[in-house]
């Protein structure tokens, strides 16, 4: 790692006016596993409240640093800091305020997959999300002023280890999970079967801004609008159903849980592409 690199934000970070009635609010998904939403995208703490050992998931939207840091410290106490960051994905949503957070906490290691390095060292933007695609609705319609260039995070950023095995969390694996990005990955702990999902699936309907706002519970594909590889995206959600989850927490919407969970997961599973995958769009046909 080149310590003396100087870390950045996307150059188009920004802002994004958009918001749910759970922004600002933490709940527990497992005695370990506190989610704290930030406008309309999930960030995950895994670690017993008041423990010093915790790690975070994910980063979460442009100018939220003060929120999150506030959250873990009502969570874990004053001054706490997690031992490891690691990324599902790079998308703006979930790296929003990672250069904030690293510059509060000092040098603290962030994990991802390697390939998703291109987007988080600087080198290469991600395609820009799609407004026009088929059932996007208007999140998907507002997605022209989303962020897509790299953030750079190079002095901190290693790759997961080979093998699945999950730094600093004991009993979690992780999984490769492409589809909504290249290196898009989720967290599994066959103890008590609890997911966290990233944006491979999501629990509420990202192409309804109603059903968004309100958080209606659901179990959906990825979000349309950024979503490149549908062939990948569907075959990763076949693989996280085959794992029969109990309990999951996804990137966007409440997290879900028994009966509801795995039905509706047996169901995207199982008609992906008429449920998940748009009639068209940029990346239908570059999927295909």
């Amino acid at each position: 790692m080149d310590k003396d690199k100087e870390m950045h934000q996307s150059k188009d970070s920004h802002i994004i006016p958009v918001t749910s009635i759970a922004s600002g609010k933490g709940r527990e998904a497992a005695p370990d596993v506190y989610y704290y939403t930030d406008q309309i995208v999930n960030v995950i703490f895994v670690g017993l409240p008041g423990s010093a050992s915790w790690v975070l998931i994910d980063a979460g939207m442009p100018g939220s640093g003060k929120n999150i840091i506030k959250a873990a410290e009502e969570r874990f106490g004053k001054g706490s800091h997690p031992e490891a960051i690691i990324l599902t994905h790079g998308h703006f949503d979930h790296v929003g305020a990672i250069v904030h957070l690293l510059e509060t906490w000092g040098d603290i290691s962030v994990y991802a997959h390697p390939e998703e390095f291109p987007f988080l060292t600087g080198k290469k933007a991600y395609p820009k999300p799609d407004p026009f695609v088929e059932g996007g609705g208007l999140i998907a319609k507002s997605s022209f002023i989303y962020p897509h260039e790299p953030i750079d995070i190079t002095p901190v950023l290693l790759p997961l280890p080979h093998g699945g095995t999950v730094p600093r969390l004991l009993g979690w694996r992780w999984l490769h999970t492409p589809g909504h990005s290249p290196g898009h990955i989720s967290l599994f702990r066959e103890s008590d079967r609890c997911l966290i999902a990233g944006d491979a699936f999501v629990t509420v309907k990202q192409s309804s801004l109603y059903k968004v706002i309100v958080q209606k519970e659901e179990v959906q594909g990825p979000p349309r609008y950024l979503t490149t590889d549908w062939v990948a995206a569907g075959e990763s959600v076949r693989m996280l159903n085959s794992l029969k989850p109990a309990c999951a927490v996804t990137g966007h919407g409440m997290h879900m849980e028994g009966k509801a969970l795995a039905e509706g997961l047996e169901r995207l599973a199982a008609d992906f592409d008429t449920i998940a995958k748009p009639e068209y769009g940029k990346y239908v046909d570059d999927s295909e």
